[in-house]
Parts: structure tokens; sequence; C-alpha cells
């Protein structure tokens, strides 16, 4: 997954530069809202269609929030000290954070927001925090515990990351996995865009 990422980001890199004109470039990022409204109609059906994560949700009652309001609180927090650290404006970093791994979806709502620059910066942060979850996640669980494992992941616990936890933890922090990458995608494009508008 994190390979083909990677490959398709240098593939639009070099159409963009050598082989696409300008309207070509204009039509596809017109196109490119309209694949965003696609891919959060896919998240919905995914989370309505899994009667477990309605189950587990009604089970574990507010609990199951902690995890990741935890995340959320971390990254925003990491974001506001990556845009003092690195002169950012702070909107824009704390945005960039609150994407919490989906890089697909974040780099095309900063895009958007802030320009293409920016989109690329959330494109390849929030890429590089899913390559990092997956070294981390095993040594998380050896030295600390499974719960703490979900953290990095972030919106990714549900899928791309979940073949990690399925191979390095136990059945119950797996559901709570998932259940954390929904809630987390499903807080993703409120996040960024109302940190984008609310920060100076």
């Amino acid at each position: 997954m994190v390979i083909i990422a990677v490959s398709a980001l240098l593939l639009g890199v070099i159409c963009g530069q050598w082989l696409f004109s300008i309207q070509l470039a204009q039509t596809i990022e017109f196109l490119a809202e309209y694949v965003l409204y696609l891919l959060m109609f896919a998240v919905g059906i995914s989370i309505g269609t899994n009667k477990m994560i309605l189950h587990k949700l009604r089970e574990y009652n507010l609990t199951v929030l902690l995890i990741p309001f935890g995340i959320v609180v971390g990254s925003v927090t990491g974001g506001a000290i990556c845009a003092w650290i690195l002169k950012m404006p702070l909107n824009a970093s704390v945005s960039i954070a609150s994407g919490l791994g989906w890089y697909s979806l974040c780099g095309v709502l900063m895009d958007e927001l802030a320009g293409a620059q920016m989109g690329a910066i959330a494109f390849l942060s929030n890429l590089f925090r899913e390559i990092l979850s997956f070294l981390m996640i095993p040594l998380i669980v050896k030295w600390l515990n499974p719960y703490t494992a979900i953290a990095p992941a972030g919106a990714t616990s549900e899928d791309t990351t979940l073949p990690m936890m399925i191979k390095y933890t136990k059945e119950d922090v797996v559901v709570l996995s998932v259940l954390n990458g929904v809630i987390c995608s499903a807080l993703v494009p409120v996040m960024v865009n109302f940190f984008y508008a609310v920060l100076p």
C-alpha cells in the first residue's frame, strides 16, 4: 500500500512536470473534489455495513472514545509544536497534523484550502506517519502495551495498519483498533477544515 502511494505520487510529479498540459491538470484538480466526496461516501458505507462496530460501540459505551480522544489531542498538540519549531502558520500545521495518517484525504483537503505546496506537505507527512506506524507497532507492543500501539496508526488503524495490529496484539485490541480508525476517519475532514478556518 505504501509503495503504491509513493509510486503514485512520483508518477503524478512526472506527469505534471513533463506530460500533462495545464488544462488537463486543472481538470484533474477539479475532479479531485468529487473523488473526495466519493471517498467519504465509501467510508460511510464501511461504517454502516459493519455490524460489529455498531455492536461494540454500544458495549464499550463512552470509554471507547478515550483512545481517539488521546490521539486527536496528541496529534493537534504535535502540530502546534511543529508550527512553532518550523515557523509555519499555526492553522496549516495543526490542520496537517489533523490528518491522523489519512494522507490521501488530508492532501486533497489541504491542497484546496492552502494550495499545492501545503497539500504536498500534508500528503507526505501523513504518509510518513503511516510508514512509521508499521515500524513502531511491534516495538510499542513489546515495550509499552498493545493498546498504546493504536495511537501511531491514527485513522489508518481500521485498514492499512490493521494487519499489524492483528499480528502483534489480541482480539479486543483489534476491535478497539477498528473502532478507533472509524472514529478518527470521521473526524479528519471536520478537524482539517475547522482548524484551518479558526486558527491564525
